[in-house]
């Protein structure tokens, strides 16, 4: 006959939750602000995403759509509405329409069209730029915020010694454990607004790239009436083929 012993779970004292029970109001108010700045961090990232891969989808229909149609008009009326490439194309040519008055004859059209592509593409930008500074300042404070948690857990830990006048294990090891809790909550909130943040900077580059090239391309067609013609990649050498 085989033995089997019990395995009592054990709850651990030193744990998170140890940590909210018997920490004071500046440990909780600490770690409800790290909770707030993961929160807020973890929502910039997943909009900012979605705003990219949708600019991104954009950009594949207007490249699919736009150009193949037979006048500026048709090719706004394929693009969905609501559209971000259908707006930049809507405020070209409505600039190209009303180059007009005192003030337009004293700019030029491929200056008025300009001017008013920029704007539109500012626009753009700046909402593709939206909460990144959020996700710098989340990655910049969060270590420091769980550095003070820990160093207020250390000094009530030492407080508490200092009373029992016990430096035993047992009296260091637990409150020292729950106050290095606040540092690792920091780092577990910092790193991924830091890689968040990089990431997302990245991919907003490629993003305006593509908005670029339609932008330039839409203003030499609304100017010269032509698109910027594409280079066609290099033959192959002569001597290289069979």
């Amino acid at each position: 006959m085989e033995n089997t012993e019990a395995t009592a779970v054990v709850e651990n004292p030193y744990g998170l939750g140890a940590l909210w029970e018997q920490g004071d109001f500046v440990a909780k108010g600490t770690l409800i602000i790290m909770v707030i700045m993961s929160l807020t961090s973890w929502y910039v990232i997943i909009m900012k995403l979605l705003d990219q891969r949708k600019l991104s989808a954009s950009a594949k229909v207007a490249e699919q759509k736009f150009w193949s149609a037979g006048s500026i008009r048709e090719a706004i009326e394929r693009l969905p509405k609501n559209d971000v490439y259908r707006q930049i194309a809507e405020d070209g040519l409505r600039a190209s329409q009303h180059h007009e008055g005192r003030l337009g004859e004293r700019i030029a059209l491929h200056e008025w069209v300009t001017m008013s592509l920029q704007r539109s593409n500012q626009g753009v930008s700046m909402a593709l730029t939206g909460g990144l500074p959020w996700l710098a300042t989340v990655g910049s404070t969060a270590p420091f915020v769980g550095l003070f948690g820990t160093v207020w857990g250390i000094y009530h830990a030492l407080v508490a010694i200092g009373v029992s006048g016990q430096a035993s294990i047992d009296k260091v090891a637990g409150p020292v454990g729950e106050a290095l809790i606040m540092t690792a909550i920091g780092l577990a909130v910092a790193v991924p607004a830091v890689m968040g943040y990089n990431w997302l900077i990245r991919r907003n580059k490629e993003v305006q790239e593509e908005l670029g090239n339609f932008t330039s391309d839409l203003h030499s067609f609304l100017v010269s009436g032509a698109r910027v013609a594409v280079p066609a990649p290099a033959a192959a050498p002569a001597a290289a083929k069979k």
